[in-house]
């Protein structure tokens, strides 16, 4: 199975997550390259010439020239100056090849005849330039070392991925390596099938990602749905959340939903609530918008204007406090019939769909059903059993078309493919409204990505993180609203792009 650099990265994280650190990973990625290429190599003396950029991938090329240089004459050269390698990981393990004077060469910087000159007298060559992170078209130095290895008629080992090939599409950024082999880590990516005419013959090695990073939702869910902020970022750029929620009876849940929303980072929250609790939604804060709508409870009558509404609106948090009234039934199914945007289904809502479920098929749709809201949905009992959770969870998700975020001492969320457990959270989240806080949580990440299994599994763990940080703090004396103050510290290591 191939699988896209975005998923990648969210196993290379959630690995550091278990406590497989990166620069474990890139010891274990290094290896492998230099296993590989001793293989190709046999007993035979051979000059190594490894090719790096400033990445992570050349960081792995560096780590593959220390084992080297244990049997082959080995020679670095890094495309740019020391300073400007990017990661810790990568610098360390520069650092170490630095140390290393008597078994390996090293040489930075772009002096290319330096470099036609290395690459002459190697009888084998590693591509660590680029790896699965490259945007854009390759350009100088790059570029230049890229035709010239292409043209030496050596043999080429590509780290990870040809550098200068797209690792999702397959498509050359300009100009790309052309590898006799290409050592690629822990799967297949997909555009190394498409991208055959560069990759040579596919070797797929293990690097020691556990097989839970797979199955747990953690910092790397986040970091695949986090959008990061530009000096430049203007209002409305960061998402805009529909919250249609509250009753007669309910107002505390819609405004829950919506400061969730917000303290995650949603630009713009607007509240559809009935006229009988509007003005108490509104109350809650000045920054949420509130609109009114025409009656005591939502009613058909209403679905046009939410319909207006939803048209400026990047996701959609539908149930929180909506009632079970006839006329609010006939509402919901009404407007999910003619809404085609990202949602998430909670609360009341999931109640009102049980038997209109296909109407969310293949509607980037979240549902987010505790265990007893989940039979309602679909007719059986959550097991006790984590693995048989995760299977009817995993089948329920497949049948209905949507993905489930099923709420319990372990989150449970799949899409029908894939599943994952979260383990954020403590008993003192049974109080009430920390469901809606997830809602508002999941809403916002929905907006930014439009992916809803990565929003789902990282909202479970934002949301079970804010909520052990009030416990850490308070004790189990915690209110919904002291979840929501928490959001900002349980995403304060994602903030990405822009520093004051």
């Amino acid at each position: 199975m191939a699988i896209s650099t975005l998923e990648m990265r969210v196993l290379e994280e959630n690995s550091e997550y278990l406590g497989v650190s990166k620069l474990v990973l890139m010891e274990n990625a290094g290896r492998r390259v230099s296993e590989f290429c001793a293989k190709i190599l046999g007993s035979r003396k051979a000059n190594i010439l490894v090719v790096a950029g400033p990445g992570n991938n050349g960081g792995d090329g560096f780590v593959a020239a220390r084992y080297l240089a244990q049997s082959y004459k080995v020679r670095v050269f890094l495309l740019a100056k020391p300073s400007e390698i990017r990661t810790p990981e990568a610098k360390k393990n520069w650092e170490i090849l630095e140390k290393m004077r008597l078994t390996v060469e090293t040489h930075y910087g772009y002096d290319f005849q330096k470099l036609r000159e290395m690459i002459k007298y190697s009888d084998l060559i590693i591509d660590a330039i680029f790896g699965t992170g490259l945007k854009g078209v390759v350009r100088e130095p790059y570029k230049t070392a890229i035709e010239y290895l292409n043209s030496s008629g050596k043999t080429i080992v590509a780290v990870d991925v040809p550098s200068g090939l797209n690792p999702d599409t397959g498509e050359v950024h300009g100009v790309a390596v052309k590898a006799s082999y290409t050592v690629t880590f822990h799967c297949v990516k997909k555009g190394l099938e498409t991208g055959r005419n560069h990759t040579g013959k596919i070797e797929v090695v293990d690097i020691g990602i556990p097989r839970e990073a797979e199955l747990v939702a953690g910092p790397g869910d986040v970091v695949a749905v986090v959008k990061p902020r530009s000096a430049y970022s203007k209002k409305g750029d960061f998402g805009r959340v529909l919250v249609i929620g509250g009753s007669e009876e309910y107002s505390g849940a819609p405004a829950l939903a919506a400061l969730s929303a917000m303290r995650t980072g949603a630009d713009i929250v607007v509240v559809a609530a009935p006229l009988s609790v509007a003005d108490i939604v509104r109350s809650f804060s000045p920054t949420i918008i509130v609109k009114k709508l025409s009656s005591a409870n939502l009613a058909e009558k209403d679905v046009e204007t939410l319909l207006a509404l939803s048209e400026r609106a990047d996701s959609i948090i539908l149930g929180p406090g909506l009632g079970l009234s006839e006329e609010t039934r006939n509402a919901v199914i009404s407007y999910l019939s003619k809404i085609d945007k990202p949602l998430v289904i909670d609360a009341d809502a999931l109640k009102m769909v049980a038997e209109k479920i296909d109407l969310l098929r293949d509607k980037s749709a979240v549902l987010t059903p505790h265990a007893g809201e989940f039979k309602i949905l679909f007719g059986v009992d959550v097991p006790r059993s984590l693995r048989e959770r995760m299977e009817i969870v995993r089948d329920k998700a497949a049948e209905s078309g949507t993905v489930i975020l099923l709420k319990g001492h372990e989150d449970i969320i799949s899409d029908g493919r894939r599943v994952k457990v979260n383990y954020t959270g403590n008993p003192g989240m049974t109080v009430g409204g920390t469901g809606d806080v997830l809602t508002g949580v999941l809403a916002t990440f929905l907006a930014w990505s439009c992916d809803p299994f990565f929003s789902a599994s990282a909202a479970a763990y934002i949301n079970g993180l804010a909520g052990d940080l009030a416990v850490k703090d308070l004790g189990f004396h915690i209110t919904a609203l002291d979840v929501v103050d928490r959001i900002p510290q349980a995403l304060r290591n994602f903030d990405t792009g822009f520093k004051p």
